[in-house]
């Protein structure tokens, strides 16, 4: 039999995510170095006449915006993370800082499309010489950018595969390093958009690396954007844990039928879950509940019991039967 509990038992923390204090301190780091290179690749694009050395400063730009709103979030998430206007906790900031320095590529990568075709129809010449150093510089920044940040996005993936393999990776720290990773390409495209025109006085590469960077910083966008949406309108369905949470009641000796079922994550790799149970005899939530605990990565268990009689059981399971999303393996447990 389940014991009974107490008041103080049920009170717990809404703050479920950890934090990530090294990577808070080393996207600072980040943010610092990416500003001030980019105030020296947007200056010498334009008065050495480089698209692509101005397009990846520009570019660069993106990324010293979007590292500062990865750092706010996180700074924003460690002040608020115990306030109770967080119902389930501060973490999604981070999300939002991600989402929304995704938007800024977008536009970023629109100006840069801009600015290219317009090189392409009206070209004017470059200083190679210059334009080549910078971007070198450029270069040498975003690598020891990506070696600063690395440590914390490995071991932010690491952790989340110790985690019966449905961990994730922090999305906030994944935007600031994949942002100086994407960076580091354009400034390898301008190089060989430079060189090129150097070399073989092949001037058109210049505009057409800063159309193939534009293209590269829009498919990073679309994929962070995609991730971070998911995760801010708590489209979590079809994670593993929901298939677990289904076979947890299936093999319970006290059958249930899940009438209603939601899961949305809340940390990292941490989830909520929402569970609507129809059952002839009754039993404690908290039966459930600890049946549920074994999975580290729910960590706000809500457990519905709806006693009902075997003939309203059996429509109950009819009825659920129809619904894709649960199935039949739901109703065979009954």
């Amino acid at each position: 039999m389940t014991p009974l509990l107490t008041a103080d038992d049920l009170n717990h923390s809404h703050k479920f995510d950890e934090g990530n204090p090294l990577a808070e301190k080393n996207t600072l780091r980040v943010a610092v170095l990416t500003a001030l290179m980019m105030v020296i690749e947007i200056a010498g694009g334009w008065h050495y006449n480089s698209m692509a050395l101005l397009a990846d400063g520009w570019h660069m730009s993106s990324h010293a915006v979007a590292l500062g709103l990865s750092l706010l979030a996180y700074v924003f998430a460690r002040k608020f993370a115990h306030d109770p206007r967080f119902s389930f906790g501060t973490w999604k900031i981070e999300v939002l800082g991600g989402y929304t320095s995704a938007i800024f590529l977008m536009m970023v990568a629109g100006l840069m499309i801009y600015q290219s075709v317009e090189r392409l129809i009206a070209p004017s010449p470059i200083h190679y010489n210059q334009a080549i150093a910078i971007a070198i510089v450029g270069l040498l920044v975003n690598l020891v950018s990506a070696w600063l940040l690395k440590d914390g996005h490995h071991h932010q993936h690491d952790h989340a595969h110790g985690h019966d393999q449905h961990g994730h990776h922090d999305l906030n720290l994944r935007s600031a390093y994949m942002h100086v990773v994407a960076d580091a390409a354009t400034s390898v495209l301008a190089i060989v958009a430079l060189f090129g025109g150097k070399l073989w006085g092949a001037s058109w590469l210049d505009p057409v690396m800063g159309l193939v960077g534009a293209a590269l910083v829009s498919i990073w966008a679309y994929g962070l954007l995609r991730d971070t949406g998911r995760v801010l309108l708590d489209a979590e369905m079809t994670v593993p844990v929901v298939a677990e949470i289904r076979e947890v009641i299936a093999a319970s000796p006290i059958k249930a039928q899940i009438c209603d079922l939601h899961v949305w994550r809340v940390g990292k790799d941490k989830y909520a879950c929402i569970l609507s149970l129809a059952m002839v005899n009754g039993v404690s939530p908290e039966y459930f509940r600890q049946r549920l605990s074994i999975h580290d990565e729910l960590v706000h268990i809500t457990v519905e019991i709806n006693q009902v009689d075997r003939h309203d059981q059996c429509k109950v399971a009819e009825a659920i039967a129809d619904q894709p999303e649960f199935g039949m393996s739901q109703v065979d447990s009954l």
